[in-house]
């Protein structure tokens, strides 16, 4: 059980306690830093002229240093785990990413990374931290303690200290906060750089045997809050572990690494001071006989003389030289000697700065110096020795950037809306009533229809915390400055590699489609070992589900023998069909002429019809003509006798209708 457990729910006093007790394991290394930043850089000191010279290796170092530790922003990758996970995964995995590489720009994580990098270079810890908000800020490196403990493991709470003024305190915390303490906080250089404002420092602890969160502050004996974690990230902490170079065995005390090259700075510097000196009495300086008075002024006069023009000195009375030569009147400093000495320092001083090199492991390629006469090789070897002794710092840079990614990442998904993060990533993805209607009109166009991913599908995966871990797995690439050449170089190798194996692959493929889908595994995973196959995840997945719809479409094609009695089925039904227009159009043209020749029998039955009227009327005529003269009686025998032809007239043409309508019926 914990001796130091709260009392009462509301007791801050074992808090408070372990709050000092963490600040007293730390405060060895915090004095040592403050004493690395006065040396790094403080105006005063190094605007002052009355100190020592100094030889600033240190702060070149670093300047050199931190960028070849981190240079650019993370890129945020979230992928499918697996490559058979299907489009709802990698849908909510392009959604995650975008959303992700948009928050990177939006909350200046790079300017904050950086902090969390000058920390690490200067006093070999950073310290980033997630709010409830997503938004990452940088921890200065006072204001985190965590429990001390062997391992980041056994590290039950952490504590971050903010500031506030006493109206946001009490706005926050209620009254409690009305008699907290509160000054001026300032720069850790203790000069008069401070803020206007007054305030008070409140620790903000999250304790993983609890799952609590805990607001404390000095004077203060009871709890200023209390709450649940606002979201249940992975290891409970808003801070992934910090960034940390070398550590003393058995804890979590950073040594910074300036410590290691502190007396070959030291030495430096005196070696600078010495070689100063001398320098500035490096000056021509000489001796000669006091009682020639007018020599003296004459050779002071030489002395001071500082235009090039004037070369020669008169003298009134030459015969007071005696005759002698100029030189044996004067008896020079010894110049040389001290040239020599200045000379000796100088390679001494230089000496000392390779040693300074070898120890921090910075190759003068990493400088930008080299030798003419240095090979290719050379110069690689040496960039590769200084990247293996660096290597270890770059890597924690790139877990502290890929822990805060996944931190932000669970945020989004567990306290936002799809909908919003769909709004991040500029993404449109339908509803569920969307794809019915597209459903219905792809129906009634009598067209197949390929659902989409809903944005409901993407949500319910975002929300389930135990699926989503194990389907989609967010990555970063490399954080540091990128070769050029060597990005060239990858690409370049990445086209050649997919290219081949293409040219070897599709042919076979076509000669034999149940080998396509291994043929797609491969390219898939191939094609993984490259960071641009990562880039083009989504189009060789959908290359792989082409080439396996394809090859499943190549295995249900007929045989050969099967294909060409097709062909021939279809070349004799076509025949057939040729034949069958062929008789239709006969059965045509005989009807056709039928029709005529019906035609014209009518045509013909009419005429006749008509000049048996005609002559009907010719004999009515003549009947007329005979009038009276006839009497009655055979007036009705030539009546009878029309009347008899008329129906034999009659009956002809009766008989020649019913003919046309059998030809007729028979064609």
């Amino acid at each position: 059980m914990d001796q130091d457990a709260p009392k009462s729910a509301g007791d801050a006093r074992p808090w408070l306690k372990k709050i000092k007790h963490a600040e007293k394991a730390f405060d060895v290394w915090q004095e040592k830093c403050k004493r690395i930043d006065k040396l790094y850089a403080n105006l005063e000191r190094l605007a002052s002229n009355s100190g020592d010279r100094e030889f600033q290796i240190f702060w070149a170092n670093l300047e050199v240093l931190k960028p070849t530790i981190y240079e650019r922003a993370p890129a945020p990758v979230v992928m499918p785990r697996h490559s058979d996970l299907g489009e709802v995964v990698r849908k909510a995995s392009e959604m995650l990413e975008r959303a992700l590489t948009y928050d990177v720009e939006a909350d200046d994580l790079h300017d904050t990374l950086k902090m969390v990098r000058d920390d690490l270079a200067l006093c070999a810890r950073g310290v980033p931290w997630v709010l409830d908000n997503g938004e990452c800020i940088h921890v200065e490196r006072c204001d985190f303690l965590h429990e001390p403990a062997r391992k980041w493991r056994e590290v039950t709470w952490v504590a971050r200290a903010a500031y506030l003024t006493k109206e946001d305190g009490v706005e926050r915390f209620g009254d409690a906060f009305r008699d907290v303490e509160t000054k001026k906080i300032g720069s850790s250089q203790d000069d008069h750089y401070e803020e206007s404002e007054e305030k008070a420092k409140v620790w903000e602890i999250w304790c993983k045997k609890t799952r609590r969160i805990y607001y404390v502050t000095e004077g203060v004996e009871s709890l200023l809050d209390e709450s649940e974690p606002f979201i249940d990230v992975k290891g409970f902490y808003p801070c992934p572990k910090p960034a940390m170079a070398t550590v003393e065995p058995g804890t979590l005390k950073p040594v910074p690494d300036f410590v290691y090259y502190r007396d070959q700075v030291d030495e430096i510097n005196i070696l600078t001071s010495r070689i100063h000196s001398l320098t500035e009495s490096l000056r021509m300086k000489g001796f000669y006989a006091a009682g020639t008075a007018e020599l003296g002024e004459a050779i002071e006069t030489a002395m001071k003389q500082t235009s090039d023009k004037a070369i020669l000195v008169p003298v009134s009375n030459f015969a007071a030289m005696g005759g002698a030569n100029l030189k044996d009147s004067i008896i020079w400093l010894p110049v040389r000697e001290i040239g020599e000495l200045v000379a000796s320092l100088v390679a001494m001083r230089k000496q000392l700065i390779e040693d300074v090199y070898e120890i921090t492991g910075l190759s003068d390629i990493m400088r930008g110096s080299t030798e003419a006469s240095e090979t290719l090789g050379a110069q690689k070897l040496k960039a590769q020795f200084g990247n293996v002794r660096i290597r270890q710092k770059q890597e924690e840079m790139v877990r502290i950037a890929l822990d805060v990614l996944r931190i932000k990442a669970e945020i989004f998904c567990e306290t936002m809306e799809a909908f919003e993060i769909a709004d991040m990533a500029a993404m449109q993805m339908p509803d569920v009533m969307q794809v019915r209607q597209m459903a219905m009109q792809a129906q009634q166009a009598g067209q197949q229809f390929k659902p989409p991913v809903t944005i409901a599908q993407v949500d319910q995966l975002f929300k389930s915390e135990r699926i989503r871990q194990f389907v989609m797995e967010v990555e970063t690439d490399s954080t540091i400055a990128a070769d050029e050449q060597a990005e060239k170089d990858s690409r370049i190798e990445f086209i050649t590699a997919v290219g081949g194996f293409m040219q070897q692959a599709l042919p076979l493929a076509a000669q034999a489609p149940e080998i396509a889908p291994f043929a797609g595994e491969m390219l898939r995973f191939a094609a993984g070992g490259f960071r641009a196959g990562r880039d083009m995840g989504a189009a060789i997945d959908d290359l792989v589900e082409t080439i396996s719809q394809r090859a499943a479409q190549a295995g249900q094609e007929p045989s050969p023998e099967q294909m060409q009695a097709q062909a021939d089925a279809q070349k004799a039904q076509a025949e057939m069909q040729i034949k069958q227009g062929e008789l239709q159009v006969r059965q045509q043209e005989a009807q056709g002429k039928l029709q005529l020749q019906a035609q014209e029998q009518q045509i013909g039955a009419q005429d006749r019809m008509r000049d048996a009227a005609l002559k009907r009327f010719e004999l009515m005529l003549k009947a007329q003509e005979m009038g009276l003269k006839q009497d009655d009686q055979a007036l009705r025998e030539r009546q009878a006798e029309i009347d008899a032809l008329f129906r034999m007239e009659e009956a002809e043409i009766e008989r020649e209708q019913q003919r046309a309508v059998r030809l007729g019926d028979e064609g």
